[in-house]
């Protein structure tokens, strides 16, 4: 099969379409061909050695984590019925090292990480979801403990966390305030975002200061950078932080009062059936979405890692 793989950490010019053994699933497992992969900051950190630290690896490391398609084989112990089923899945697995990823026509997984995909999403759209919306879940609720009626930053709003992270804590009741360029402000109020906030304007703690003066229950940071020192200032003194794109000042945080920690996404079938069902209703709904074809990987990192993105990137697996 045909796959995105690397032999080493370094630039986009490890980065090599190759073909590989097709993977056999085992007992337990079902084979999943992949028609889109999604693309996330994570891809093109992993690629470099960013996370190297973070997580084991074994090379060659075929890269991607986000995947929508179809069973179409299943292994010992799993129910043949399921064949044909259209699924989507986040196909990190907690613990094992990272080497066979979604940049790739077929994978194999444990069944359980195959959920099935929302009937009415595209499989572009579907390939877009899982990452993005179980960090925008596990950051809001897991991490920070969003409650109803409460006050929530979200730090890049447009993306592809940003943008389901506004709808599931409207969902949840929450006061949604949200940072994007001018040009995405439409697109956040369409969202639910009660207030959108220009990053760019210079002045964002002032802005925020207006709307919570107090500052706010929940910022989640999907950005990084400089509002990961930025940050702590507009959570209330007993507020939360959350971050996903690096390591919040903690010192600054504790002198402020605010508790504050950084996640790494992780699977959680459960999670994933929920944000499929609020798909599916019609109560949320899926990002913008912009295909490339596999063999454009490296300018789908090029675009991830300068940032801007709106909505989401995926790739579309050839067969």
């Amino acid at each position: 099969m045909q796959a995105i793989v690397i032999d080493a950490f370094g630039g986009p010019e490890h980065m090599a379409l190759r073909d590989i053994p097709e993977p056999v699933p085992q007992a337990g497992e079902v084979l999943v061909r992949i028609d889109y992969a999604g693309v996330n900051p994570i891809d093109w950190k992993l690629r470099e050695g960013m996370m190297a630290k973070v997580f084991p690896h074994h090379f060659p490391l075929t890269l991607g984590w986000d995947a929508s398609g179809a069973i179409v084989q299943v292994g010992a112990g799993v129910d043949r019925g399921c064949i044909g089923q259209a699924v989507f899945a986040y196909c990190r697995q907690f613990g094992a090292p990272a080497q066979h990823g979604t940049y790739a026509q077929y994978i194999a997984l444990p069944a359980a990480l195959a959920v099935p995909a929302p009937p009415n999403l595209s499989a572009a759209q579907a390939a877009a979801i899982p990452a993005a919306a179980l960090t925008a879940w596990q950051g809001l609720f897991d991490a920070g403990a969003l409650r109803r009626a409460e006050t929530v930053l979200i730090l890049g709003g447009a993306g592809g966390v940003g943008t389901l992270a506004i709808q599931l804590a409207r969902h949840a009741g929450a006061c949604v305030f949200a940072t994007a360029s001018e040009g995405n402000h439409a697109l956040l109020a369409a969202l639910g975002a009660d207030a959108a906030i220009d990053y760019d304007g210079g002045a964002l703690e002032a802005a925020v200061r207006q709307l919570a003066p107090g500052g706010v229950d929940l910022v989640f940071d999907c950005v990084g950078g400089a509002y990961l020192t930025l940050g702590p200032r507009l959570a209330r003194r007993g507020g939360r932080l959350v971050a996903i794109a690096g390591a919040p000042d903690a010192e600054l945080a504790r002198e402020l009062g605010v508790s504050a920690e950084r996640i790494v996404v992780g699977a959680n079938p459960a999670q994933l059936r929920q944000v499929a069902n609020l798909l599916a209703t019609g109560q949320i709904v899926a990002p913008p979405v912009e295909e490339l074809a596999l063999h454009q990987a490296a300018l789908a990192h090029a675009r991830s890692k300068a940032g801007h993105v709106r909505g989401k990137l995926v790739l579309r697996i050839p067969h």
